[in-house]
């Protein structure tokens, strides 16, 4: 009983190694497909200039590509790939796959890519299925970027007072234009490590950078010594109502 148990196990691990070499030889030629130009979409569809790209084992000596069953072409040095156009096969759906050989005499079968071939006409129309979406999230984006912080920030905070702390949840800036520290709103132009933001206390746009929390804090701090020994410029009126009552005095 013993030995035929020992017998089942050895012939069950043999079989799982046989398994195993099997896959691994399968695997070893793999096969991607990569578009040139034209159209690569949804549901399989291609259209245009395409490359069948192979790699696999070192010893890989030449493949052999096929679409279907018919051979449509021979590379025997690496780089293994080779272009082909869609236009110049019946349109509908085709099978790709490689089979590669070895220096020694192996022979390797790739993963087989399901493609559907389309005419030109389709592929455009497919592609501007996508891009006008995608076309309209982007500048939709663009445009809640500029609009959200203009109703939300401008002149919102115009009497805040200097050197009062802020809240920077999504980042914060110095305005180049009236040098005061402020938040970025949520929905601003990001253009990597500055975003275009309008100031809410001066109005201006302008393109600021993200500054850490110690500048921020800096910033608040300068505006309020600022605030202390700056002499706030007269309006027009002020300065018309004081020459009024000089020249009352020059009168008298």
């Amino acid at each position: 009983m013993k030995k035929i148990l020992t017998a089942l196990i050895l012939m069950v691990i043999l079989s799982l190694g046989i398994a195993h070499s099997v896959e691994a030889q399968n695997e070893d030629l793999i096969l991607r497909l990569s578009r040139d130009f034209g159209y690569g979409g949804l549901n399989n569809d291609i259209q245009g200039l395409f490359s069948m790209k192979v790699s696999g084992p070192d010893d890989l000596e030449r493949v052999v590509f096929y679409i279907d069953t018919n051979i449509i072409g021979e590379v025997a040095k690496s780089p293994f790939y080779l272009q082909f156009t869609t236009d110049d096969y019946p349109l509908g759906q085709h099978n790709l796959h490689a089979i590669g050989f070895s220096s020694n005499g192996k022979e390797y079968t790739s993963n087989v890519i399901n493609c559907n071939f389309v005419t030109a006409s389709e592929g455009t129309k497919a592609g501007l299925k996508i891009a006008i979406p995608m076309l309209a999230i982007v500048f939709g984006a663009i445009l809640i970027s500029f609009v959200v912080p203009m109703l939300m920030g401008r002149g919102k905070n115009k009497d805040f007072p200097l050197g009062g702390e802020r809240n920077y949840r999504f980042g914060g800036g110095i305005c180049p234009k009236c040098k005061r520290p402020f938040a970025l709103p949520l929905f601003s132009m990001n253009l990597g490590l500055a975003k275009l933001g309008i100031c809410p206390y001066c109005g201006k746009w302008s393109v600021v950078r993200i500054q850490p929390i110690q500048k921020l804090r800096a910033a608040e701090r300068a505006e309020l010594e600022w605030g202390r020994t700056e002499i706030p410029e007269q309006t027009k009126e002020e300065k018309l109502k004081k020459e009024l009552e000089n020249s009352k005095f020059q009168d008298s």
